[in-house]
This record gives C-alpha cells, sequence and structure tokens, in this order.
C-alpha cells in the first residue's frame, strides 16, 4: 500500500496526506504500483464520462474522459509527448536533440502530436460505443505498464536525472508485478479478450522505444510519458478494431445496460 500511495502521489495531482518527503529511491520502488494508478485514473475518467454522458450525451462522454485524465495527471505524460516530438523529429544531433527536450517551449511538432493523441483518443472512445467505458478504465492502465517497460528494458539517455534513477533501480519484480497486474485487470475486464491488449501493445511499444534509442541514445523521462501516451492511444484503437471486427463483448454488458437504464 505504501508503493500504491508513493505512486499515486507522483503520478497524478490527488492529494496523499500523510507520507513523508519522496525521493528518487522511494518513488522508482513504488513502479510496479503504477498500473494501479492507473486503473485509478481511468476509474476517475469513466466516472466524469458517466456524468458527461448523462448531462450531454455523446460525444460529450468522450471528451470528458480525455480532460478528466489530463486534468488528474496535470499533463505529465502529455508534456513528454509535445517534448519527445519536437526533439525525434527535428533531424539534429544527438546532443541538440536531448537540449531541445529540456527546452520547455512547444514547437510545430509537438503541437502536432499533441493534437494527434487528444484527437485519436476522443474519437476511439466515441466510437467504442456502449463498451466506451472499457476503454476508459484500460486505456491509463497499459499506458502506466508501457512506462515501467521503458524504464526497465531499455538504458537512460542521461548520466544524471530521474530516469536514470529510474532504470538502475527498478527491479525484474517490479516489472513482473506491473505486467501480472495489468494482464489480471484485463481478463476480469475485457474477458476473454483480456491478453490480447499485452499481444498488441508489447511489440508496438518495444519498438518504439527501440527507435527513440537509436536517435537519442536512451530514453529520458519526457520519452517515458511518449510511451504512455502512445500506449493509451494504442489500447483504445485496438478496442475499436476488435468491436468493429470481431464483435467485442464482455460479461459486464449486462451492468452497463443496467446503468444506462437507470440513467
Amino acid at each position: 500500500m505504501r508503493s500504491f500511495f508513493e505512486a499515486l502521489r507522483f503520478l497524478t495531482a490527488i492529494p496523499v496526506p500523510g507520507l513523508p518527503h519522496a525521493d528518487e529511491r522511494t518513488i522508482a520502488r513504488s513502479m510496479a504500483a503504477f498500473p494501479l494508478v492507473g486503473l485509478v485514473i481511468g476509474l476517475l475518467g469513466a466516472l466524469c464520462g458517466w456524468l458527461a454522458w448523462f448531462l450531454f450525451g455523446p460525444p460529450f462522454h468522450a471528451l470528458a474522459v480525455v480532460i478528466a485524465w489530463t486534468v488528474l495527471t496535470l499533463g505529465l505524460h502529455l508534456d513528454g509527448v509535445a517534448d519527445s516530438c519536437d526533439a525525434l523529429f527535428s533531424w539534429r544531433s544527438r546532443e541538440r536533440k536531448l537540449e531541445i527536450m529540456k527546452d520547455s517551449r512547444i514547437g510545430t511538432m509537438g503541437a502536432l502530436g499533441l493534437l494527434t493523441i487528444f484527437l485519436a483518443k476522443i474519437a476511439a472512445l466515441a466510437s467504442l460505443g456502449s463498451s466506451w467505458w472499457l476503454g476508459a478504465l484500460l486505456a491509463p492502465l497499459w499506458g502506466r505498464w508501457a512506462d515501467i517497460y521503458g524504464i526497465f528494458w531499455f538504458p537512460s539517455a542521461r548520466e544524471g536525472g530521474l530516469g536514470r534513477t529510474f532504470h538502475e533501480q527498478v527491479r525484474r519484480y517490479d516489472f513482473a508485478l506491473a505486467t501480472l497486474i495489468s494482464l489480471f485487470a484485463s481478463a476480469v475486464l475485457l474477458f476473454p479478450w483480456g491478453g490480447l491488449l499485452l499481444v498488441i501493445l508489447l511489440p508496438l511499444t518495444h519498438l518504439t522505444a527501440r527507435k527513440m534509442v537509436r536517435s537519442l541514445g536512451g530514453l529520458t523521462g519526457d520519452t517515458y510519458g511518449a510511451l504512455s501516451e502512445l500506449a493509451e492511444t494504442i489500447v483504445l484503437l485496438a478496442l475499436v478494431a476488435t468491436r468493429r471486427h470481431f464483435h467485442l463483448e464482455t460479461d459486464w454488458q449486462s451492468l452497463l445496460a443496467l446503468l444506462e437504464g437507470w440513467v
């Protein structure tokens, strides 16, 4: 529980009173709980989506979910998307790219990257129809799993900083536990399709991270954020494709129909 609350404090704007001051090592030891925090973000986003559905109807529920995710995280990973896009698409030297990532200003590629992520998420959630709440719950969970995947499997681009500390402190146990948590939650929420998300997400996350490493010499905090946002988008698109072509249905559909009947 200590690890969960440490992760909750680090990844979200949700106040967690009573915890001592956290250092980089303490945060690194909480990484196994990142997917659980993602599930909390997803749950709160889904609640906002249900409220928007009740007040305004679709597609405002999709917009409400994405805005809720952004507010809850204070745009932590979206900032990484903007910085990573500005650097990776600059076609400059490795050193110059790392300097660009430190620049707080947003360039054209960063703005386009943010716009693409926002529109893709909203469109995907709206396209999921009555299954939108599954995307709202699962996308943030797998997004935080992608965080720890990049941290565990790939080197850090800089000698110092939080990214280096994370990479040095993360344990195989942390990655394995985060993966098991993500798979279990998906199996419960998306039976019998739960494992499909990992099958789709793992190679795409790996190839994207490897491409970043080739360009930057390693990963940074910004690229971790970009991996998380990209993973959320991939999960949502995978759910849309599954629903469209394989008639995504779950045992929870009856519960959803009951809730919509009450509304």
